[in-house]
């Protein structure tokens, strides 16, 4: 009889505990759905996370996140095959909201540096946003090279790469920081400078909107340099998802090949970007 009694309180405790590891997983899978599915190469959603503050790289409209990213993200998950989502996050959450699984993948403008790096991975580059000259009209010919720059004047905008750039590619030239590139294009308008180097899409962006940089055209393009500009901008990653990761770099080959990539370019620069 005591026997019997043992076996059927072991049996109601095994019960109990199967329920509560059920109950356990039904609260916890929600919560790492995707972390699972990336641990068994196996991603069927993927969460990506924007800023929604750098046109036109991302930007909100009607409160949702739209830009080149958005739309070249919309292209790579058709590709993967896999469900996306996106969310808006701050920039300086961005990174910390990865890691803790927040969302899967970040599309942002993020530059590849190794400060970054050592927190998170990145894709291969979909950008490597170029550098241009600014030149006045009236001097459409002039030549950029170090040797057509000697003892002509530059102006830059300060503490940024493409001071350090000027500086030590530009020896023979003048040099002057400016705490704005707008603050060096109106000078480059009066007449004090020679040419100004910057991102090509800021000095586009300004030859659009604004009066004073009617004056200038775009000259040529700066050599890039991965040592000064980088390596460009990535999908940003975490380590362990090296599965994502490749999927990310499959689909993003696939839609260079086509041309897609070029197309979805197009809507937003007017010039080549990767």
């Amino acid at each position: 009889m005591d026997l019997k009694s043992d076996r059927v309180r072991l049996l109601s405790g095994l019960l109990v505990l199967c329920l509560e590891s059920f109950l356990l997983s039904s609260f916890v899978w929600p919560q790492t759905a995707s972390a699972v599915e990336g641990v068994k190469g196996l991603w069927r959603t993927v969460r990506i996370a924007s800023e929604g503050a750098r046109p036109p790289y991302n930007y909100l409209e009607h409160n949702k996140l739209a830009g080149f990213e958005i739309d070249l993200a919309h292209d790579l998950c058709t590709r993967m095959k896999v469900s996306c989502s996106f969310t808006t996050q701050d920039w300086d959450g961005l990174i910390p909201g990865l890691l803790a699984h927040h969302y899967d993948a970040i599309m942002a403008a993020m530059e590849i540096t190794d400060s970054a790096r050592k927190k998170i991975a990145f894709s291969k580059p979909y950008i490597r946003m170029p550098s241009a000259f600014l030149i006045p009209k009236q001097h459409m010919t002039l030549d950029t090279t170090p040797a057509g720059m000697v003892g002509k004047a530059i102006g830059v905008e300060s503490g940024g790469t493409h001071q350090a750039y000027v500086e030590d590619i530009y020896k023979q030239s003048e040099i002057h920081a400016y705490a704005s590139l707008e603050e060096a294009i109106l000078d480059l308008a009066e007449g004090r400078l020679d040419t100004i180097i910057g991102d090509k899409d800021a000095l586009t962006d300004y030859m659009k909107k604004r009066k004073e940089a009617q004056c200038c055209i775009l000259g040529s393009d700066v050599p890039r340099d991965p040592v000064y500009f980088g390596d460009g901008i990535g999908i940003g990653l975490r380590v362990e998802d090296k599965t994502l990761k490749a999927m990310f770099e499959k689909a993003l080959d696939s839609c260079v090949a086509d041309g897609t990539f070029t197309k979805i370019r197009a809507k937003y620069f007017d010039f080549n970007i990767n």
